[in-house]
């Protein structure tokens, strides 16, 4: 049994949709899901989940910031999972051509039903429809579930940093990666 055909088994349900606003619910929700993938190593920049002031600040204050898209995955109902496609800045003529990856989590223990996929295969397919050529994303090299998702799409790894993050007292190496979307389809993929 696929993972899908799991997750319908037993009742739940996944969804991804495009973010307008939070209200209090979704917004304990996804600050929630995000902590606990923060604890797990997942943590798109925080070591430590910060205070949750701090947390349900930023994510307000994504509903307001131009050139950032987002998605959040549900499952049966909850909040569990994010994505950001972000496009780079009007004075960036140059590179407006690309598109960054950021904030992709799913929480662990919504894992194993193809959010993450799904995830990344909305923005990318978002991507296409809006004309870029190129995304790239950087990730923690510990971070393998992730890894595997990226280079399952196409995404090819095209430096290391042995440095990139520093996490309870060790240095963390990361990898960056692009992904060329001229050459693939990704609107004729099913999402979920």
């Amino acid at each position: 049994m696929n993972a899908l055909a799991s997750v319908k088994a037993l009742g739940q349900r996944p969804e991804i949709e495009r973010l307008s606003n939070l209200d209090a619910n979704d917004l304990d929700d996804i600050c929630n899901a995000a902590d606990e993938a923060i604890r797990e190593g997942g943590g798109f920049g925080w070591v430590q989940p910060p205070v949750r002031d701090v947390m349900e600040q930023y994510w307000r204050g994504l509903c307001l910031v131009p050139g950032i898209d987002v998605w959040l995955a549900r499952l049966d109902g909850v909040l569990v999972g994010s994505i950001q496609l972000k496009h780079m800045p009007a004075n960036n003529e140059a590179q407006r051509h690309v598109g960054q990856i950021t904030t992709s989590f799913v929480a662990p223990w919504a894992r194993g039903h193809g959010l993450a996929r799904g995830l990344l295969l909305t923005a990318l397919q978002s991507a296409q429809r809006e004309g870029l050529k190129e995304v790239m994303l950087d990730v923690r090299e510990t971070q393998k579930a992730a890894i595997h998702v990226y280079e399952s799409l196409g995404f090819s790894c095209w430096g290391r940093h042995p440095r990139y993050a520093y996490v309870n007292g060790s240095y963390v190496a990361g990898r960056f990666y692009s992904l060329e979307l001229d050459k693939h389809d990704f609107l004729s993929m099913t999402v979920l």
